[in-house]
């Protein structure tokens, strides 16, 4: 696909915007992109960093202040392994080590639910090969659902559900031995 503004470079910058339910798309090249106006001007901004990205992120749903304070658990506090301070990851919008998100894992918890959607990470497995995985987590799913419904003595449901991991407990020992 070729710029739609000088149709001489590739178009690699795709911009679509949708107010009140009209869709418009441009593609346009880099270049085209950059000197197309104000509005996109963002994008190619020098000075634009993934701190900016973070704290944007998290603006739209409480105010910033709020957002990037430190809880009284992490104020304070740094990291037993970098040390670094919740202060100084909100400074650089990065953390130092992989103890930090055990350390800081409150104050996270608004910024990771606003970019995943969950503070719970799921993965994903490849079709092909993930056949067992998928069963697994399915089975995961399944006893979930069973401790629910005993909780809520729910016992034909439970019964059901225990049927169903049983058997594919069963099929995925059988699928192994294979």
């Amino acid at each position: 696909m070729w710029c739609e503004q000088c149709k001489e470079r590739p178009a690699t910058v795709h911009i679509t915007k949708v107010i009140n339910n009209h869709k418009t798309e441009k593609h346009l090249c880099e270049v085209c992109a950059q000197t197309s106006g104000s509005d996109l001007g963002f994008l190619f901004e020098p000075s634009f960093s993934f701190q900016k990205l973070l704290t944007g992120l998290l603006e739209g749903e409480m105010g910033m202040e709020e957002a990037l304070a430190p809880s009284t658990m992490t104020r304070g506090r740094g990291c037993p392994v970098c040390g670094l301070t919740f202060s100084d990851f909100r400074r650089i919008g990065r953390l130092g080590c992989g103890d930090c998100y055990t350390e800081f894992g409150t104050g996270l918890d608004p910024l990771l639910r606003r970019i995943h959607g969950s503070t719970v990470h799921n993965g994903k497995a490849p079709k092909r090969t993930g056949g067992a995985i998928r069963v697994k987590k399915e089975i995961e799913q399944l006893r979930k659902k069973l401790k629910e419904a005993i909780q809520r003595e729910a016992y034909e449901e439970a019964a059901k559900l225990r049927d169903e991991i049983r058997a594919k407990e069963k099929n995925m020992k059988e699928e192994n031995n294979e």
